[in-house]
């Protein structure tokens, strides 16, 4: 306790003016007017199936604090206030959506349906409630006519809403289904950058919302010269946690240790083995619609766009640490590669969120084009699951002590941790210090289920996904084929006359059946790993 009481955040300097790059401005740092910010490393794909990301850092900007007595994170502010339910939210994205069945999320703690109305041609957010008996809605299906039905008794909604057939009411008595109590609330919702978005508010003067405002636009991920997949993951902690721990390149040495390489800047030897180095951050701006951030190497910009947004542009190795030719001169190219790390940190409940991420990239294009889409998703799955445990626990130590006394619990003395002050000065000083859930939920956070449940990679990610639940079924479908045919050899081995096969045959489909039974095994271990549950003990990393 001593300690708590001992320990405060730093206040690290704002400044207000930007200094100008020569570089080109990133087109998704146009999403707001907000300064640019910067970044801290570049991340690339090694040979090895891993990831290199290469720090580097300056000694000009002093780390050491301005107010080393008093917590830079303010109280709620008497000024401005972040309207949670005036925002618009990502869901899902469209190429993860079955366009032939209905799909339950929970956003911001609203249960809602998404369904793919065939006659407007456009995707669907509804509350997911019949309003005959509150059924869910999300267990219903689509039916001929392209109407949503609660499958409970039949109820068939049109895109607006409306019910437009009710079986249980008399054709020839009054029209039932017309009522306004026989409607479905319909969210504002849109398709942009490929997702599925709604505004989750029924006040009837946010009916034409996107007229006025409308979601954060990344034009990297629409740009035909770039190349860039998607991929959604439920995650078992909280919002507050998983925005804190992408803003947190620091960790990622450690952390992710034997998936993520460290290499040092050519100027600094490494300190350990996992390599971790001083980075330093400052908070340009800060209001209530986010920050930017700068950091040494104007070639990295990050951005926080409130309340999911994280972007940040980064530069490949060859620009990261210079470009230089044979003779050992430096080369001058005329395109300059760009990567982006683009995350959607979505509110789901208390002690629950949602990730959608991006990687935007105008180099390398042709790996999206044939390597499937599951084989990048297993190792951002493999990233997700080595910090999700202890990310997990911090967030319920977090709750233990309070969320309002996250400063005096947690001492970040380094401007690594910038970032992460940053997120919670916005938080407590404009957002109310954590998500409004409009009192539907206690405060209390759900249990720690056993490791395995609470790691399980299947109902998280595989069955939102597309190209893993193919690949999924795809597997799953091979092992058994390859049991079968072990079995029938052996089976046929055994069986066969003497004489009807030679001895060098019958040997060959023993070892053939031998072969094919231990692929089996092999290939369920695989699936198993990749698919359900694969452990990260960092002891042994």
């Amino acid at each position: 306790m001593e300690a708590l009481r001992a320990s405060s955040v730093p206040s690290f300097h704002i400044r207000t003016i930007l200094d100008k790059t020569k570089l080109r401005r990133p087109m998704f740092l146009n999403l707001h007017s907000n300064p640019t910010p910067s970044s801290t490393f570049s991340l690339v794909y090694k040979k090895q199936s891993k990831f290199k990301v290469f720090n580097t850092m300056s000694s000009t900007v002093s780390t050491e604090p301005t107010n080393p007595p008093e917590p830079v994170l303010e109280t709620h502010s008497q000024g401005e206030k972040f309207d949670w339910y005036s925002q618009w939210y990502p869901v899902m994205p469209i190429w993860d959506l079955d366009k032939r069945r209905t799909h339950a999320k929970k956003v911001i703690g609203l249960d809602v349906v998404v369904w793919w109305d065939r006659n407007e041609e456009t995707w669907k957010v509804f509350d997911d409630r019949c309003p005959h008996r509150l059924a869910p809605l999300s267990e219903g299906r689509i039916d001929q006519w392209g109407r949503l039905q609660c499958v409970y008794h039949g109820w068939c909604f049109n895109g607006s809403g409306d019910c437009k057939f009710i079986p249980q009411a008399n054709p020839d008595g009054p029209p039932v289904h017309t009522a306004k109590k026989a409607c479905v609330a319909v969210y504002p919702s849109t398709v942009q950058n490929n997702i599925v978005w709604f505004w989750p508010n029924l006040d009837p003067r946010y009916k034409d919302i996107l007229v006025e405002k409308k979601p954060p636009y990344i034009p990297e991920i629409d740009d035909p010269s770039y190349a860039s997949l998607m991929g959604n993951r439920d995650i078992p902690y909280g919002y507050e946690i998983l925005i804190e721990n992408l803003m947190d390149p620091a960790h990622l040495p450690y952390a992710h240790h034997g998936i993520l390489e460290i290499l040092p800047s050519k100027n600094r030897e490494k300190a350990d083995r996992e390599g971790g180095t001083p980075l330093d951050f400052m908070i340009e701006k800060l209001d209530i619609n986010g920050f930017n951030t700068v950091q040494f190497q104007e070639w990295n910009r990050t951005k926080f766009i409130a309340p999911y947004l994280f972007c940040a542009c980064l530069k490949p190795e060859d620009q990261a640490n210079g470009s230089e030719s044979s003779a050992g001169t430096r080369k001058d190219t005329s395109v300059q590669k760009e990567f982006f790390l683009i995350f959607f940190c979505i509110p789901v409940s208390p002690g629950s969120s949602r990730l959608i991420w991006s990687f935007p990239r105008n180099y390398g294009r042709w790996i999206y084009k044939y390597v499937p889409r599951w084989i990048f998703d297993i190792k951002q799955n493999l990233i997700i699951d080595s910090d999700l445990y202890l990310l997990h626990i911090e967030e319920h130590k977090i709750m233990d002590v309070g969320p309002a006394n996250w400063q005096k619990a947690c001492f970040v003395p380094t401007k690594s941790d910038a970032l992460v002050i940053g997120f919670r000065k916005w938080l407590n000083k404009y957002a109310g210090g954590q998500v409004d859930w409009r009192g539907k939920y206690s405060g209390v956070l759900p249990p720690t289920p056993p490791r395995e449940q609470l790691m399980d990679r299947y109902w998280s990610h595989v069955v939102n996904c597309t190209s893993c639940n193919a690949a999924y079924k795809g597997f799953n479908v091979v092992e058994v084929v390859l049991r079968v045919v072990s079995v029938a050899s052996i089976a046929i081995a055994a069986t066969a006359k003497q004489g009807a096969i030679s001895a060098a045959a019958r040997t060959t489909m023993v070892l053939m059946a031998v072969l094919f039974y231990a692929s089996s095994i092999w290939l369920a271990s695989f699936i198993y790993r990749n698919f359900h549950y694969h452990d990260y003990d960092h002891a042994f990393r």
